[in-house]
């Protein structure tokens, strides 16, 4: 695929994430991705791997390759499997396999090119080989460009549970090339967008309204649209992240409607919904249980469900079992000795952790239980 010449574009925007010693940036434009200048700053190595999926790697990889070709006497490439299903051990031992195989050493920079699974992965292989290797992100997906590849959360999945196994090993750099949009299927664009609304409804009630006004412009994206709406989510990632790199409070919001959501992907199947189809699904169910405990009131669950709606995002969760929900949330990494927690809005663009019982739990799954 060929980008844009960069050199036709204002500057890109950057967004600092503020961890001390582990300070990084994010760069947002359109043509970011091919220019060897976006790279400069990166730490020499003998090698470096780029890591990528057999769907994206066609792509973009030789533009990137071309890219590092003066940074990096040599560039292995591995190529894994596409989708969530294959974010497990046997994929993530690939890549151990290959960089083995190379003679990588501790230098050796790591590239995430690709959507969430890949960034998750291969920042988890990063983290992992010769217990540290550099990482860079380069998202080429909505939903990784706004949420995943930011704050150094890695990771892969059990069959008990989403994202169990995995380190915090925050990247070097994010380069979040908006021209690679252009590409993703508009399954890909819807479920990105989930996460944007996630930063309105937790954290800036006028971000959501922008959004809302905004959605046609996204969905048709637009480059200014979404240069402007992936530089606010970072914003407000990179403030979270930097307050709280280790989700010991505050970075918990940021999981709004994933204890639902993660529930719907394990009890489906890993890859039957889309992360972001999960997480609108789980949003509109954690506003339900908002309201049932009293902090919002219903004209707000409406505009919220109205919103994911209108980003053609299911608000209808799949018909598993009032059971087979609890099993999975009680299992989830966010409950407490068994108990369940979930990110809960507490009025309009502000949200907490909340431990909620079983029976008001059980009223919301009967409710859309009631609706299917």
């Amino acid at each position: 695929m060929t980008l844009p010449d960069r050199s036709r574009e204002d500057g890109p925007s950057i967004v600092p994430v503020s961890l001390g010693d582990r300070s990084y940036s994010i760069l947002i434009g359109a043509g970011l991705l091919g220019s060897a200048g976006t790279y400069a700053d990166l730490p020499r190595a003998g090698a470096c791997v780029i890591v990528s999926n057999e769907t994206v790697a066609p792509l973009f990889v030789e533009a990137l390759r071309r890219a590092l070709g003066s940074l990096y006497e040599r560039i292995h490439v591995v190529l894994l499997p596409d989708g969530e299903a294959h974010k497990d051990w046997p994929t993530l031992q690939r890549i151990f396999d290959s960089m083995l195989a190379e003679g990588c050493d501790r230098s050796t920079v790591v590239f995430a090119l690709g959507g969430g699974v890949i960034g998750d992965i291969a920042g988890f292989a990063a983290a992992c080989y010769m217990r540290g290797v550099p990482c860079v992100q380069i998202p080429t997906t909505l939903l990784a460009q706004v949420d995943s590849s930011v704050g150094g959360k890695t990771a892969i999945n059990h069959p008990l549970g989403k994202n169990m196994i995995g380190a915090f090993h925050q990247p070097r750099k994010v380069i979040v090339d908006v021209a690679t949009l252009q590409s993703l299927p508009e399954r890909e664009l819807r479920a990105g967008i989930a996460e944007v609304i996630k930063y309105g409804a937790v954290w800036d009630d006028a971000f959501l309204d922008w959004i809302e006004s905004h959605m046609a412009q996204l969905l048709s994206r637009q480059t200014s649209a979404l240069i402007q709406v992936v530089k606010r989510s970072c914003e407000i990632k990179a403030g979270v992240v930097g307050a709280d790199e280790r989700e010991g409070g505050l970075r918990a919001i940021l999981n709004f409607g994933h204890t639902f959501g993660h529930a719907i992907e394990t009890g489906l199947g890993y890859g039957t919904w889309l992360h972001g189809e999960a997480v609108g699904c789980g949003m509109v169910m954690a506003a339900d249980l908002s309201l049932r405990l009293g902090f919002i009131d219903s004209e707000h669950v409406a505009r919220l469900t109205r919103v994911i709606r209108s980003a053609g995002l299911p608000t209808q969760p799949p018909a598993l079992g009032t059971e087979r929900y609890l099993g999975l949330m009680r299992a989830d990494k966010k409950a407490v000795a068994g108990h369940m927690r979930f990110v809960l809005l507490d009025r309009p663009g502000h949200a907490a952790v909340h431990a909620v019982a079983a029976p008001q739990v059980i009223e919301t799954l009967e409710r859309f239980a009631a609706d299917a």
